[in-house]
């Protein structure tokens, strides 16, 4: 085992997706069953209790990875010395609303996580931004982090693409893991553009 400890912040961690990710991140499927890790949970104050709930949880697992676990509300605490952080929590899509109606609520949230990571995280920070829309929350959070290189940032479409696959596999009748080369442009909801432009078939274009 390497005796470097990895941090690692995940955001929104008392969330469905957080739950789901932060057992596969301890169990060593992320990073590896030889990378001990400690992670620093960030959640907003009303849902913190939630947040700490999940710590005792993972706790309760005696994973032998997981050496320590931080939950707090404040973005210095979340992001200080983290060599990666998953940018989970955002702002829920209301009954009626497009994506694009979230912005300035999201723009509070992934502005001052991107500074507070431009000055606490450590310098190879990597970050994946997993709440939606996820490319504009990138891109508000890159842009606050002005000292991290921007290919430090990603957005997740991998939903977006994998509904693609199983919709073109679905209408074509063909195994969605014979389809190679497709690509999804955009952000999410009405600005998303599948593009089967370079995209095969097995051997077939």
């Amino acid at each position: 085992m390497t005796q470097t400890v990895k941090k690692i912040a995940v955001t929104g961690a008392a969330g469905q997706i957080a739950y789901s990710l932060l057992w596969r991140i301890a169990n060593g499927d992320v990073y590896g069953k030889d990378t001990p890790i400690e992670l620093q949970l960030l959640e907003i104050p009303v849902a913190l209790g939630g947040a700490e709930g999940v710590a005792m949880e993972l706790n309760d697992s005696a994973f032998p990875l997981l050496k320590n676990i931080v939950v707090t509300d404040k973005l210095e605490e979340a992001f200080d010395g983290t060599n990666a952080a998953f940018l989970v929590g955002a702002m829920p899509r209301g009954k009626g609303q497009e994506r694009s109606d979230l912005l300035a609520a999201n723009g509070k949230i992934f502005g001052p996580q991107g500074k507070a990571i431009n000055d606490h995280a450590a310098d190879d920070i990597r970050v994946l931004v997993v709440g939606n829309p996820a490319n504009t929350n990138a891109l508000i959070a890159m842009h606050a982090a002005k000292d991290v290189p921007n290919d430090r940032f990603n957005a997740m479409m991998r939903l977006d693409h994998n509904r693609a696959l199983s919709q073109l596999g679905e209408k074509l009748g063909r195994d969605k893991n014979d389809i190679n080369d497709l690509v999804v442009w955009g952000n999410h909801s009405a600005t998303q553009f599948p593009d089967l432009t370079y995209a095969t078939i097995g051997s077939d274009s």
